[in-house]
């Protein structure tokens, strides 16, 4: 794996959960932060590995919803390491509720990426 490729990924990691922590913190104070979320938000750094397999693959692929699929799963684990930890410190927290709005929008974000990535298109 390119080393530029592997700091950037891991890089986007950081700053993934940087900015879930920010948004957390603002909306739930972060004197109220358990330490479990801190934790999880370091699971992002390794997630972040997978889309660097998936992507490319994804961007050559010439079938649309082949290609929406494959970024879906790209992004599948570190947005659900994103989103549900976020959603679990919410005291209304539902579980299904939480998971409809986790494949709406990983299904949109896929379409969008899968749209805008086609192979031959820069």
């Amino acid at each position: 794996m390119a080393p530029l490729l592997l700091r950037s990924a891991l890089i986007m990691g950081l700053l993934i959960a940087a900015l879930n922590t920010l948004f957390a913190g603002l909306s739930f104070g972060f004197d109220r932060l358990p330490l479990w979320f801190y934790a999880v938000q370091l699971l992002l750094l390794p997630a972040m590995l997978i889309p660097l397999r998936i992507f490319p693959q994804a961007a050559q692929t010439p079938e649309f919803l082949r290609r929406a699929g494959r970024y879906a799963l790209g992004w599948a684990v570190p947005f659900a390491i994103y989103k549900f930890s976020a959603d679990a410190l919410d005291p209304a927290f539902s579980p299904p509720v939480s998971l409809v709005s986790y494949l709406v929008t990983g299904a949109l974000f896929a379409l969008i990426f899968a749209a805008l990535r086609r192979p031959g298109v820069r």
